[in-house]
């Protein structure tokens, strides 16, 4: 019962490489608040801001599923997909000449973490609810 402490590990760590780019970014750049035009610093800011979006939630019913006792290889699953999805779109958006392909898989992915976990804990409560 300890296979999502493994992503969220992973995440906490490419959050942390997120905001560091961001940093270093800001200082070489000379800009302390905003992206002041910057396209290279803006889409920085835009992958860490997705990222800080969607990564709690998801990390909160991966969470939930593993309290429920979910099979190994789901979390694992989910866990991978959620960790690739965000890499995928982190490589799309930061790229000067944006290939979508990469932004659309990583969300792709990303989505299908959280519909599948929703679905995975919605199933399990209405089965729940109706042998209660």
């Amino acid at each position: 019962m300890h296979t999502l402490s493994l992503y969220a590990a992973l995440l906490a760590l490419l959050f942390v490489a997120l905001s560091i780019r961001i940093i270093r970014l800001r200082r070489s750049l000379h800009i302390a608040l905003g992206d002041a035009g910057n396209d290279a610093l803006l889409r920085a800011i835009s992958v860490h801001a997705n990222f800080a979006e969607y990564v709690p939630l998801s990390l909160i019913l991966l969470y939930l599923l593993e309290g429920q006792g979910a099979h190994p290889a789901l979390l694992h699953g989910l866990g991978v997909s959620l960790l690739m999805g965000r890499l995928s779109h982190a490589f799309g958006v930061s790229q000067a000449n944006e290939n979508f392909r990469f932004r659309v898989f990583g969300m792709a992915l990303t989505f299908t973490t959280l519909i599948t976990s929703s679905a995975y804990l919605l199933v399990a409560y209405l089965l729940r609810m109706g042998g209660a």
